[in-house]
């Protein structure tokens, strides 16, 4: 039988090889390493790189906590003797800015949660987030991740996709965050799917995320860019703080258990802007990203 030890060792592992591979890749920096403890329970080791040649801010962190359930969770969750109520959970979160504004945001999460009354999830997704859409960029995207669910149901891609681009929707603004990706919360065993398939699929698509991101870097790094488009890259930064600070669930989770701060905050850029009121110019590269910026759009 899965133990939630073997899932943690594996997110471990998966955390070691997207470090390494990013370091390859950018080429100019590493990745330092800030392990902590959680006083109520369990802890985790954040890895942050900064000031690469390709990556300006990244953060890959590992972690796996338990402890008393927290309210919110459990109403959330139906779950029994909230006061009673113990859970653990577990994953691997990701989210680099890259230097240039030609070199799309990414970020990803893979996650396991259970609790002492035997609830067990798998959660997670992938979603990228260009400044500027390229649309042949998109493409390469979404069809690598419609191969990695395709391996496990048909059904997975289309579903998930639609999960992430209402997920990741920045309501005040009425836009996407980006161009999504892929998104599932609270997959459970049934009599369809054993409890060992869902972590296959959990580890294919954290396993996905290297070559995604490599291929862009390594396609994008080197484009060249002006300063109207380095303030253009500071403004959609701006959508992405919105964004993680009103919305994300993995960082209202985070700071209601009494997660560590400079973790959960490690999705933040280094520098990001708000323009009073900003409008693109008509027929510019900045509006026709905008005009991606929608859910529903099919990129397969």
């Amino acid at each position: 039988m899965l133990t939630k030890e073997e899932i943690a060792d594996w997110f471990k592992s998966l955390q070691d090889n997207i470090c390494n591979a990013l370091e390859n890749e950018d080429g100019g920096a590493v990745f330092i390493e800030d392990k902590w403890e959680r006083q109520e329970g369990g802890g985790g080791r954040t890895r942050i790189i900064q000031n690469g040649n390709v990556i300006e801010k990244g953060g890959v962190a590992f972690s796996a906590v338990h402890g008393p359930l927290p309210e919110f969770l459990g109403k959330e969750l139906g779950t029994l003797n909230i006061e009673r109520g113990t859970f653990y959970a577990t994953g691997v979160s990701i989210v680099i800015h890259p230097k240039s504004p030609m070199v799309p945001i990414i970020h990803m999460n893979v996650r396991y949660f259970e609790t002492g009354d035997n609830i067990k999830w798998f959660g997670g997704g992938i979603d990228l987030t260009p400044h500027y859409v390229d649309e042949a960029d998109a493409r390469f995207f979404h069809q690598h991740l419609k191969v990695v669910c395709d391996k496990f149901d048909p059904a997975y891609y289309t579903e998930f996709k639609k999960w992430a681009d209402d997920y990741f929707f920045i309501k005040h603004r009425n836009e996407t965050r980006g161009i999504g990706g892929i998104f599932f919360d609270h997959l459970k065993s049934t009599e369809k799917r054993t409890i060992e398939q869902l972590f296959n699929f959990v580890k294919a698509v954290g396993e996905s995320f290297a070559p995604i991101y490599t291929h862009f870097m390594n396609k994008n790094k080197k484009l060249p860019y002006n300063e109207n488009e380095k303030q253009w890259q500071l403004l959609r930064r701006g959508r992405y703080v919105e964004f993680n600070l009103v919305y994300d669930r993995g960082t209202r989770f985070g700071l209601e258990t009494n997660g560590r701060v400079e973790s959960i905050l490690m999705s933040l850029p280094q520098m990001a802007s708000w323009t009073y009121n900003y409008t693109p110019q008509k027929n510019s590269k900045e509006e026709k990203t905008l005009s991606f910026l929608k859910r529903g759009i099919s990129w397969v």
